[in-house]
């Protein structure tokens, strides 16, 4: 949603800047759209860094308080799309009628959050639509609804993998197309009374979709020169450079208006290249005109074959400029990379694909202490680090084209870190090894994560990843002892999760054989079982 506590940080234009698309999509939202054949869907596409989610937030905010949306929807998965909808409908008071059926819906069939999408959109928003009397006394409905960064939703495979465990993966693209032929079916149908808005990069399903499939009923806003985002991000610079003049009482004459111009020229229309240059200089870690000096200093020599480069340069010099670059990029991997096959980072909620928490993140990838600050010491221009005594928020990318940086080896470079799994591993290893406290460890969390993972892979390598690692749990236990409170507690939760996804599991006897083969008594004669954690669906 537009206002949940996720996008505290999130982009907003810049006061007295966008102007001009902000009032142009207003203007079509607002009865007296000029077009002969007004449609009802809106889709605002651009570049990456162009400013569309900034844009869309402010829009957001704006229709909000004039009581024009209905709802919005800022995507980082495909989970709860509908639901997210349906909900914001029985929220606002404008819609109280329709969120009473919706109610009623979803208590005469609680299932129907695990049903398909357009039987979601059918029951959950368009029947309860179409079954409201308008009272002429009631408020006036909202007009729009507000959905950011289509091209971020990732499929969700968990599902899917647990009732059919050879199911092929969904992509992402697959999924974005349900999601816009549902939107197209709500736009379509008389009873919707909304105009949609939908913001994304111009990805080949998504265009094919909107120039094939929507055109009848799609307006395209293009972010380009048109919109002139030269003089938005002048009106940005002066801000944001009057506000570092105040705070360290430099001359007026600061910056010289060369060097703002040089700025505005390498972003090539990049809001995302001005944005953060600013928090680079307004940093704590050098003088501003210290920072300043170092990126009019970047050069690129391939600037003509990646109009990303001087952007790429930029995240160079900032992440090379940590104590230690490559853990800093491991770090970053883990927690924002799309995993092949896996559809998102591997530090994520195995369920929703949310994030997890920045203080769980430290206490799973800090050896020692004080390593969090080591790590992202010189981040604060890329990333949203929240206050050390908050334990709920996460760690945030001020703009995804950081993500796809660290993807791209010929864009990261010598920085690019082929496999972040591998460390993944290592500190599991280390947690259930007892190597250090981490009392938040849980087990069945892993085991879904891992299990989802290792699918992507191949059926000898997710076998072996779990019971690999099943053993390291064990093996610390003495063979002719009890086993530890620790162990035994990580492999009951362990255990559990894994019949739940259907994995044959071993007796005592051959956990009693193994314990004494271990020990190196299997020369004798005794040989080592070849039980451990199987599937059904795997022989």
């Amino acid at each position: 949603m537009h206002d949940s506590a996720e996008r505290c940080d999130a982009p907003k234009c810049h006061p007295e800047t966008r102007v001009a698309v902000q009032d142009e999509i207003v203007s079509w939202i607002l009865p007296g759209d000029d077009e002969a054949e007004p449609k009802k869907v809106l889709w605002i596409t651009g570049p990456a860094g162009g400013g569309k989610t900034a844009i869309m937030g402010s829009l957001a905010d704006s229709c909000h308080t004039k009581g024009l949306l209905a709802c919005g929807f800022f995507f980082s998965s495909f989970a709860g799309f509908i639901a997210t909808l349906a909900y914001q409908f029985v929220q606002h008071d404008a819609l109280r009628d329709a969120g009473e059926r919706i109610l009623s819906c979803v208590e005469r069939n609680p299932a129907i959050f695990e049903r398909r999408l357009e039987v979601q959109l059918d029951q959950l928003v368009l029947q309860p639509l179409r079954e409201c009397r308008r009272d002429t006394d009631a408020l006036p409905w909202p007009k729009v609804i507000v959905i950011d960064g289509l091209d971020e939703c990732e499929a969700d495979q968990r599902d899917d993998i647990a009732r059919i465990p050879r199911v092929a993966p969904r992509s992402k693209e697959a999924d974005q197309t349900e999601i816009l032929s549902a939107l197209l079916k709500a736009a379509d149908d008389p009873a919707f009374p909304f105009r949609v808005v939908i913001a994304s990069r111009p990805e080949p399903a998504i265009q094919s979709f909107f120039t094939e499939v929507a055109s009848h009923t799609t307006r395209k806003i293009f972010l380009d020169a048109k919109y002139n985002p030269d003089a938005d991000m002048t009106l940005f610079l002066e801000s944001k450079f009057a506000d570092v003049r105040r705070r360290y009482q430099l001359p007026a004459s600061w910056p010289p208006d060369n060097v703002k111009r040089t700025l505005i020229r390498n972003a090539s229309g990049q809001f995302i290249y001005v944005a953060t240059v600013m928090r680079f200089i307004e940093g704590p870690w050098a003088l501003p005109d210290k920072l300043l000096g170092q990126v009019l200093e970047l050069r690129v020599s391939d600037g003509a074959a990646n109009p990303f480069a001087l952007l790429d340069a930029l995240y160079t010099h900032i992440l090379g400029s940590c104590p230690n670059p490559r853990l800093t990029v491991h770090w970053l991997s883990l927690i924002f990379r799309r995993t092949r096959g896996y559809g998102r980072s591997l530090l994520s909620l195995p369920v929703s694909g949310g994030p997890l928490s920045a203080r769980f993140v430290q206490l799973f990838l800090e050896s020692s202490p004080s390593e969090t600050s080591y790590a992202f010491g010189g981040l604060n221009s890329l990333i949203s680090i929240p206050p050390t005594n908050d334990h709920t928020l996460p760690y945030s990318l001020f703009h995804k084209s950081l993500t796809d940086f660290l993807e791209d080896p010929s864009r990261c470079g010598d920085l690019y870190v082929d496999d972040p799994h591998e460390l993944y591993c290592t500190r599991y290893m280390q947690i259930w090894r007892g190597t250090f406290n981490f009392d938040l460890c849980d087990a069945a969390w892993w085991v879904r994560s891992q299990d989802e993972y290792s699918r992507s892979q191949d059926l000898d390598y997710h076998v072996a990843n779990v019971q690999d690692l099943f053993v390291v749990v064990h093996s610390s236990c003495k063979w002719h002892r009890r086993c530890h409170p620790i162990c035994k507690g990580i492999r009951t939760g362990m255990l559990k999760e894994l019949r739940k996804l259907g994995w044959e599991i071993p007796g005592r006897l051959h956990f009693l054989r193994h314990r004494f083969t271990q020990q190196g008594y299997g020369k004798t004669g005794i040989k080592e079982p070849n039980f451990w954690l199987d599937r059904n669906s795997l022989s």
